[in-house]
């Protein structure tokens, strides 16, 4: 799943969350003026539904949804949104109890109860969408409703992460009405309950936003309008910045695009923001093609990579080579990777390839996408091809879509190798490892590994104090390099771009590093 200026990850999960905060208003102060601000994205959503989505769809529905948790501006602990208070009300991290405000409505003026709740949750386990967020519920066994405002979840084994799965916007709250229980809404609509109404949505080309006078809730509302634009390639974006078409730049920014803003934002009046993240990049083996499926073929591609090359000659030194699917930052991270493959080589990876008993050119093809990860992708899978072909043991077949066929494809698992990058759903060690294994996962592709999702994975969730959980992942990341069915690339960093009158860039990045559109305001009216 995916910045902030300068906030660090947490270093524990909170196992139970009790506190009562004051409802989001829109200060008397705040901006009068109709014009909305416009924010420019190539992160376009695929779905519109949050039953359905797993990916950077999230962007929208964080603005226009509400989970029962979210966070405040420079906080990574979770805080009630559309519940008033939630906690763990057992000893043994099983069962989950929120009570939402009083007086919530969705955007259509129906009551958002209890009952909504359940429906919500229920319906995303009922659809069951393959590569969607019923991942993420895998240990929930059943919601209770008790009256119209308290809703109990029933997890069916010990998961201390569970208040930050309710943080995700696959988590919204839904209005039965307009979701079916057991299929996706089709129309093309919202009907969400969150800082902002969706006014118009035009598919890949805009979504205009209006501000919620119903809100109630965490977010403080800073503006009155914002319209998301969906740009194809990073120049487009940059162009229309510097033309004043849009006045804000996130995710998509191309790499000599943030060089150019820096070195020239004070004389072209622009402001650039860079942010820690753990955003990843990562390739990922099909073990349905009969090449990505040997573990020898894996391990030699492994072997060739040469992250820094990629870091440095491709993306200017604005993501940084990453040796684990656990980012820098978080507990658990390692140099898996580089122990045990150490530097590029041919050589190495030859040996590799002929002890099992493949002495011919291997033929890959790579696949990635056109429009979602910023416009250095391209020129990133041609230095892939360039370096595994150099080695002389690979001849690689690149193959590219728009993200949403794209994410269909991988989801049918019609790709050998292909490219994914991950903006955690939450920030925890867990959120990098477990969306990734099991019979059904984010990727479209089942990795057995009991081990992993049986053992490492249930007894990391028993602790509540997620600083104390290293071991666990240590281990299951080693089980990762030993089948390198997943191989990290880079750690990315995260730029937020925008003309001078714009505030709040500051603050305008939640810990799964998603924009809330309602942090943004005009320097001139606030």
């Amino acid at each position: 799943m995916f910045n902030r200026n300068r906030i660090s990850p947490p270093l524990a999960v909170i196992a139970s969350i009790s506190m009562v905060t004051g409802c989001g208003v829109f200060s008397s102060d705040a901006s009068d003026d109709a014009d909305p601000i416009i924010v420019g994205t190539t992160s376009a959503p695929s779905t519109l539904d949050p039953a359905a989505a797993w990916d950077s769809s999230w962007e929208l529905m964080r603005n226009v949804y509400q989970p029962l948790l979210g966070y405040s501006p420079g906080s990574t602990k979770p805080e009630p949104d559309a519940a008033e208070s939630c906690e763990f009300t057992d000893n043994s991290s099983t069962v989950y109890t929120c009570t939402l405000r009083e007086g919530l409505k969705f955007s259509n003026g129906h009551a958002l109860d209890a009952e909504a709740v359940k429906h919500s949750f229920d319906r995303i386990k009922e659809i069951n969408v393959n590569g969607g967020p019923a991942g993420l519920l895998t240990t929930l066994d059943r919601v209770q409703v008790k009256g119209d405002r308290e809703v109990v979840f029933h997890l069916g084994q010990p998961d201390a992460t569970f208040p930050l799965v309710l943080t995700t916007p696959a988590m919204s709250i839904v209005d039965p009405e307009e979701y079916p229980a057991d299929k996706l809404r089709e129309d093309g609509n919202i009907t969400g309950s969150g800082p902002y109404k969706l006014s118009s949505y035009e598919d890949g080309e805009k979504a205009e936003l209006a501000r919620n006078e119903d809100y109630k809730g965490l977010a403080e509302i800073k503006n009155s309008a914002v319209t998301i634009r969906y740009f194809q390639q990073s120049d487009e974006l940059v162009t229309a910045l510097k033309s004043n078409d849009i006045s804000v730049i996130y995710r998509g920014l191309g790499a000599s695009d943030i060089v150019d803003i820096q070195v020239n934002r004070d004389k072209e009046g622009l402001q650039i923001m860079e942010n820690p993240t753990t955003e990843i990049s990562y390739l990922v083996f099909n073990p349905k093609d009969s090449w990505a499926k040997n573990p020898a073929v894996r391990k030699a591609v492994a072997q060739v990579i040469d992250r820094k090359a990629l870091a440095h000659n491709i993306y200017k030194d604005t993501v940084e080579p990453l040796y684990s699917m656990i980012p820098r930052g978080l507990v658990g991270h390692g140099t898996g990777f580089f122990d045990d493959y150490g530097n590029p080589s041919a050589a190495k990876a030859k040996a590799i390839l002929t002890e099992a008993g493949i002495n011919e050119t291997v033929p890959l093809t790579l696949w990635y996408t056109t429009d979602r990860y910023g416009s250095q992708t391209k020129p990133a899978f041609e230095e892939l091809k360039r370096q595994l072909e150099a080695s002389g043991l690979f001849t690689v077949t690149l193959k590219s879509r728009p993200w949403k066929t794209y994410s269909e494809g991988y989801q049918k698992g019609e790709y050998p190798v292909f490219g994914r990058g991950w903006n955690p759903d939450f920030n925890d060690p867990d959120n990098f490892i477990a969306p990734f294994v099991g019979e059904q996962n984010a990727l479209g592709t089942p990795y057995n590994s009991p081990e992993i999702t049986t053992k490492l994975l249930p007894r990391s969730r028993e602790e509540s104090d997620r600083g104390a959980v290293a071991e666990e992942f240590e281990e299951a990341q080693q089980i990762l390099v030993d089948d390198a069915r997943l191989i990290p690339l880079w750690q990315g960093k995260a730029y937020t771009a925008a003309n001078e009158e714009i505030a709040g860039l500051e603050k305008v990045i939640d810990p799964a590093t998603m924009m809330m559109m309602w942090e943004l305001y005009r320097k001139t009216s606030w």
